[in-house]
């Protein structure tokens, strides 16, 4: 199946044979389903913090965190085009006549782009569009009085403008502060400033971008980084990433065979947000935020972000420092007694969510030691989690494995057999969805980093159906970075506010009030 001119592109990918193989028997055989037992609720996997102990989480993050090396890991590659489909079909729709006028304005479907024009006014980039609109030679707001519509998007979208409908979201103006604007990556800048200092006044930050745009977010990291570190007193050390050649994956034909390009090279696609392990593997940090590039709010929402990504913290180094304790004991002690098993035990059960098989009440002392280490000693995850209003998303479930064990997991509908009724319905009964809102702790308690490609499974991958020049194709993306690629990590869930919660995936999000 693979000539001596595959494997040398396969080399070149940092890809061995092995692992193609493995991914083209996944094509074959598929993915099995998750076995969902009980959407986690409140008081049954997920935690609701009172206020006091509120106080008392932040208070306890603030006094540790910044004897710790704390970094805000902030995935960023992902393309705005996405923001901007209405738009894009409607320039591929309007005529510019008054009948095509009347035709669209009239047509659902076309809503959100007269609303985009309605309130053109209100967007960050509003200035930008209006100064690039004037260099053409005609004023934005005529343009839009004489209906010229496709030349204002042009002027937004393409490269002979403003480019954004092929920049990423990192990357374009969100929010006005009077005649200036900012954009995610300055919004992830002064969050790290308020809850990513060091002792030092470090600030740690590091974006994952697409190689043919990290030099534009070097060049706007450089731009505004004096400005920032003069206003919040800090220094910034923020580092950039790629999504890994070694993690793309081949993609297959409808016969399972290796889809070749028109020059008869294969086809790899990127591992999507699964292959962002390798990158968080790579960091050295105790402490590691994970929130989306699209999820900022302005500075004047931001308090409610900073208590609750404190009480995320404050929590994380809780949780660490019991199962630090247990492990040390575990390790030490030279002999452990039943009841001491049974403290762990009921910890790891009960705090940690992580549910014993029945055969362990039957173990010797000794392998139940062993259990219970192998159960404590992961990296550890605090998930704060939101009440599901219908937002698309995975979300906070139990999950039995098939060794027996019930855990806490992250849930993508894809993951579910959604032909069995009783799975379906389970996966409906969701409270409370996911928000990407992660802190981690990556040491161990004698604080060397673990290996983060050892507690993926690798059963929760995803198979998807695309095509390329008019021909069907199978794609296969890794495991999700919060869903496989930590299925065995110990997972704590925290309810947090909807506020907290401030994505951007269409551009008329930018007008919710959340964002003005």
């Amino acid at each position: 199946m693979l000539s001596d001119q595959d494997l040398q592109q396969l080399k070149s990918h940092g890809i061995d044979k092995a692992t193609v193989e493995r991914q083209i028997e996944n094509f074959k055989e598929g993915f099995p389903f998750l076995n969902i037992v009980k959407a986690a609720t409140i008081n049954d996997g997920i935690l609701r913090i009172d206020a006091p102990l509120i106080e008392e989480y932040i208070r306890s993050y603030d006094q540790t965190a910044p004897q710790r090396s704390v970094v805000k890991f902030v995935p960023a590659s992902g393309a705005a085009s996405r923001m901007f489909k209405d738009l894009f079909s409607f320039t591929e729709s309007y005529q510019g006549t008054d009948e095509a006028y009347h035709q669209l304005v009239n047509d659902k479907k076309y809503e959100p782009v007269f609303q985009f024009f309605k309130h053109i006014n209100d967007f960050a980039f509003h200035q930008d569009l209006k100064r690039q609109h004037e260099a053409k030679g005609a004023g934005l707001h005529e343009a839009i009085l004489q209906r010229q519509y496709v030349s204002v998007l042009e002027t937004l979208l393409l490269e002979q403008g403003l480019n954004y409908g092929n920049l990423p979201k990192g990357l374009l103006k969100f929010h006005r502060y009077g005649d200036t604007a900012r954009t995610p990556v300055e919004e992830h800048m002064v969050e790290g400033a308020h809850y990513g200092r060091s002792q030092d006044g470090i600030v740690r930050i590091h974006f994952t971008v697409s190689p043919e745009h990290r030099e534009a977010f070097r060049h706007l990291v450089e731009a505004v980084r004096p400005a920032y570190e003069q206003k919040y007193g800090v220094q910034y050390d923020i580092t950039f990433s790629e999504q890994k050649p070694s993690t793309d994956m081949i993609a297959v034909d409808m016969q399972n065979e290796p889809f070749r390009n028109d020059d008869g090279t294969i086809l790899f696609r990127p591992g999507g947000h699964g292959a962002l392990l390798e990158n968080l593997n790579d960091l050295d940090a105790d402490i590691v935020f994970i929130k989306n590039i699209d999820n900022v709010v302005p500075d004047r929402l931001k308090e409610e972000t900073y208590r609750y990504k404190k009480l995320l913290g404050g929590l994380l180094l809780s949780y660490q420092d019991r199962i630090f304790s247990y492990l040390k004991f575990l390790d030490e002690a030279e002999e452990v007694t039943s009841e001491q098993i049974e403290e762990i035990r009921h910890f790891v059960e009960n705090q940690l969510c992580v549910i014993s098989p029945q055969v362990f009440s039957a173990m010797e002392d000794s392998e139940k030691v062993t259990f219970l280490i192998e159960k404590l000693d992961r990296p550890i995850r605090v998930c704060g989690m939101v009440k599901n209003e219908g937002e698309p998303g995975g979300g906070p479930f139990w999950v039995s494995s098939e060794d027996g064990t019930t855990s806490l997991q992250i849930v993508e509908s894809a993951q579910v057999d959604m032909a069995n009724p009783e799975q379906k319905k389970l996966f409906q009964e969701a409270t409370h969805f996911n928000p990407v809102d992660i802190v981690c702790s990556l040491k161990n308690y004698e604080d060397k980093k673990f290996e983060l490609p050892r507690y993926v499974e690798p059963s929760t991958g995803f198979i998807t159906k695309k095509s390329k020049d008019g021909r069907d194709l199978k794609a296969q993306e890794l495991p999700g970075l919060w869903n496989g690629s930590m299925a065995d990590w110990n997972t704590i869930f925290v309810e947090v506010p909807v506020i907290t919660f401030n994505p951007v995936k269409t551009v008329n999000d930018l007008l919710r009030e959340q964002h003005q």
